[in-house]
């Protein structure tokens, strides 16, 4: 081995270091080791990233030994997170922590042992027991528990024999029971119950598509294929095959999806199909369920990983398939360093693993349609439903006629309100779609035009009625509601609501339909762990009649017996200051739409607007994603947007907003001559959400076909420029959300 090893100590350097590799760790280390080095006149953790045969520098100090277990992130990983470094313009200590979990990372971060109960031989005397049975009969209890569920952790059996550990204890002063120290799994699924499941038959479209990925994994391809399927055309029993397949061949798997209100059913038809071999990964586990899921992982004890965003860097050995779910969804976005995209990660990886990536999506993000247009990647077609099950019909309600009509706004138009009701009749579900949590959006006087505001952000307080607080959406600031106008100048008390949330909706339709079930789903309402899971759960078995929900609901669900969706405010997301909003918009109005109708019994979907006549809403309503692509990216290479360029977002915040201006403008000035003339720049400019959380935010906006060009030289400027004492600068490579 190299006497010389490259560390990267975790502390925000951006940079390695080179240290001796002592003689008693010759054996042990290598590329991945975890190690506690000297570091100043302090010991710091680090990772070891490469060897070299010499140094630049003089005299070195050694490794000191190894942290934790030894080698703990693969190869394939460590080269992972340097290109995230290279490409997202981060530390590459901080793609490090991203691709190893905190609760791996953590000192002291161990398994948990606790007490565990066999039997003895002695246990086999019938005699004694025979003997005990009559003397004591809790102990022969304990003795019979064991011997109808063999071992036992201590505190369980005790509560099992409906005795105290100390019944236990005498047993084991007597010999008949064993009590030593066992490694004890946290295990996220335990309260889970699912049955085991078969292959279903398929469709004709699907053997297609399922043949297309296991012929690119036979060969070894690191293929990305694009798997454009209607809404419940069956894309998740192909991913269950293929995954089969993975596994035939002795490899193992990754299935990302975009939200954790997403893997409830997920996480059952894979356990279904599956069973111990699922791991699950994502950000409602607690530390000690994280740590354990990942050395299973890592140890080769499962070997199927189903999560969110962090778990395409799940330590699988012989990766042979990524599958990234809904790889539209914005979720996937990292919104803090490294801001990654867990969807261009996965293909990356899959290079470097050489494994194949199934993308899959009814409505797939512009970037991969364009790739797949491009051949970059392979596009494969899931154009039905199963059992060519009908698509749901689409009626759009202009809000404006309806207003005319009745002389009012209404939340809900009459067409609604009198599909709902016959879908009640008939015992059948109904999902009303808003994709804004709240009461109100805001609390105006109608005196002085007075609207109560946050104090740290630039937006409007939204008012939840449950907890009679205005809230900020933004930095969480909460405050009661004012019992008059704050304005000095006014102080009237006759407030008004004005907008709608989720929950105006709730109190509305439970005013209409007193006797039906609803329940509402979003961010508020699903606090506790396991909200979700029992939510759906109730939804399911028929208990709700009413989901009313945010975005949460818009993907990924299956309901047979919802026959109709109804979407409250279409134009919520289309009018947004942001070039994406049309996709934004039809990706959720066509995702939203795909939950009715996957029963026996046709679909329906009502969809409210105030632009009835916008494209994406019309190309919504009739499913038509290529003539909604075909126009879309028209606009988008006339404007020089992605996916006709790539874009890069470079945020400055700072408390006073002249020196965040100053500061700007300063950095543009120095950038400016470094880019070349195919760099396309915009800004500064203050952010469409000028405020947040007490920092005023300034953005400046990079647009090139290859991103060497923009990285490259900012990279270079970055590292030499001084920003001012209280300015903060980020970098986000291909943004997602321009807010």
């Amino acid at each position: 081995m190299p006497r010389i090893a490259k560390v990267v100590v975790e502390l925000s350097l951006g940079r390695e270091f080179d240290y001796l590799v002592p003689e008693a760790l010759q054996k042990e280390l290598r590329v991945g080791s975890r190690v506690v080095v000297p570091f100043g006149r302090r010991e710091v953790r680090g990772y070891v990233v490469g060897f070299a045969e010499d140094s630049d520098v003089g005299k070195l100090k050694e490794i000191d030994s190894l942290a934790g277990e030894g080698t703990v992130v693969p190869e394939k990983l460590i080269q992972l997170a340097r290109w995230m470094a290279e490409y997202y313009l981060a530390p590459v200590e901080q793609a490090l922590k991203a691709v190893l979990p905190a609760a791996v990372r953590r000192h002291g971060a161990r398994y948990r042992h606790r007490l565990f109960v066999t039997t003895t031989v002695a246990a086999a005397d019938e005699i004694a027991v025979t003997s005990l049975r009559k003397r004591a009969r809790r102990q022969a209890r304990v003795l019979d528990v064991l011997r109808e569920r063999g071992g036992m952790f201590l505190s369980e059996l005790a509560k099992a024999a409906g005795t105290t550990t100390a019944t236990v204890r005498s047993l084991e002063r007597k010999g008949f029971v064993s009590i030593g120290s066992r490694r004890d799994r946290r295990d996220p699924l335990t309260s889970r119950v699912y049955l085991p499941t078969q292959p279903l038959p398929l469709m004709d479209q699907q053997k297609e598509a399922l043949a297309s990925i296991e012929k690119a994994m036979d060969a070894g391809r690191p293929d990305v294929l694009l798997l454009f399927g209607v809404t419940g055309s069956g894309k998740t029993e192909v991913y269950l095959q293929a995954i089969d397949h993975a596994l035939a061949l002795g490899r193992g798997a990754i299935v990302l999806v975009p939200e954790i209100s997403l893997t409830p059913q997920t996480v059952e038809r894979f356990l279904g199909r599956f069973g111990e071999k699922i791991a699950v990964l994502h950000s409602r586990l607690s530390d000690g369920e994280r740590h354990d899921e990942w050395y299973r992982i890592r140890e080769g004890r499962a070997r199927i990983v189903i999560g969110a965003r962090s778990a395409v860097f799940a330590p699988v050995e012989n990766l042979g398939l990524i599958v990234v779910d809904e790889e539209h969804e914005t979720t996937y976005k990292q919104e803090e360093a490294p801001r990654y995209n867990a969807r261009d990660v996965a293909v990356v990886r899959g290079r470097l693993e050489r494994c194949v990536v199934v993308l899959g999506s009814a409505t797939p993000s512009l970037e991969s349609f364009y790739n797949a247009r491009r051949g970059k990647y392979r596009l494969i077609r899931l154009p039905h439903r199963v059992d060519h099950r009908r698509m749901p019909s689409v009626h759009v309600v202009d809000m404006r006629i309806e207003a005319q009509r009745s002389g009012k706004v209404h939340l809900l138009s009459r067409d609604l309100v009198e599909a709902m009701r016959a879908r009640l009749e008939r015992a059948e579900q109904v999902m009303l779609f808003l994709n804004r949590r709240g009461y109100s959006t805001s609390l105006i006087c109608p005196k002085c035009g007075y609207v109560a505001r946050c104090g740290s952000c630039s937006v409007a307080l939204t008012f939840h009625r449950d907890t009679q607080l205005l809230c900020c959406h933004i930095c969480g600031f909460r405050q009661p509601v004012p019992e008059r106008c704050p304005n000095p100048e006014c102080g009237d008390p006759a407030f008004r609501y004005a907008g709608m949330g989720t929950q105006k909706v709730e109190d509305v339709v439970r005013r209409i339909f007193p006797r039906a079930s609803v329940q509402r789903m979003d961010s508020d309402s699903t606090t506790r762990k396991k909200a979700h899971q029992e939510i759906l759960g109730d939804f399911r078995s028929g208990k709700i009649d009413i989901l009313i929900g945010t975005q949460m609901i818009a993907k990924g669900l299956h309901f047979p017996n919802v026959t109709l969706v109804g979407v409250i405010y279409a134009d919520l997301t289309l009018h947004m200051p942001d070039f994406r909003s049309a996709e934004r918009t039809f990706q959720l109005l066509t995702q939203v739409a795909g939950r009715a109708g996957r029963g026996d019994v046709a679909g329906e979907v009502i969809v409210q607007t105030y632009t009835p006549y916008s494209p994406a809403i019309q190309a919504a309503r009739r499913m038509d994603y290529d003539a909604f692509f075909d126009q879309e990216v028209e606009f988008r290479h006339e404007l020089q947007y992605p996916p006709a360029t790539r874009m890069l977002c470079i945020n400055m915040a700072g408390k006073v907003e002249e020196a965040v201006s100053f500061s700007a403008e300063k950095f543009m000035g120095v950038l400016r001559p470094e880019l070349s003339s195919e760099v396309i720049l915009s800004g500064p400019a203050p952010a469409p959400i000028a405020r947040a959380r007490g920092f005023y935010r300034y953005q400046i906006f990079l647009r090139c076909r290859r991103p060497a060009a923009m990285t490259v030289p900012l990279r270079k400027v970055l590292a030499d420029f001084k920003w001012p004492k209280g300015i903060s600068c980020s970098v986000d490579m291909d943004p997602q959300s321009l807010l």
